[in-house]
């Protein structure tokens, strides 16, 4: 299983691999602007490990929250 963030780093190489140096200057740019979303998205991988892991050990400990509760806790969403 991956984590939505290895997949979308997938899709964004397979989408790269498809734009070759021989299109034209848009496609061109199109593929420099994957490749700069790729390292961003990578960079993103230890936060979300860390994340990923710290939802597992507060679920370990017993907290009367909900699973939608605890992300809208943790991510400040409202």
């Amino acid at each position: 299983m991956k984590t939505a963030m290895q997949e979308l780093i997938e899709q964004l190489k397979k989408e790269a691999q498809f734009i070759s140096d021989n299109d034209h200057i848009e496609d061109r740019m199109w593929r420099n602007g994957l490749r700069e979303a790729i390292e961003r998205a990578e960079s993103m991988l230890d936060k979300e490990k860390e994340i990923i892991e710290t939802a597992f050990l507060e679920g370990r400990i017993l907290r009367p929250l909900t699973s939608e509760q605890w992300y809208n806790e943790t991510f400040n969403t409202k």
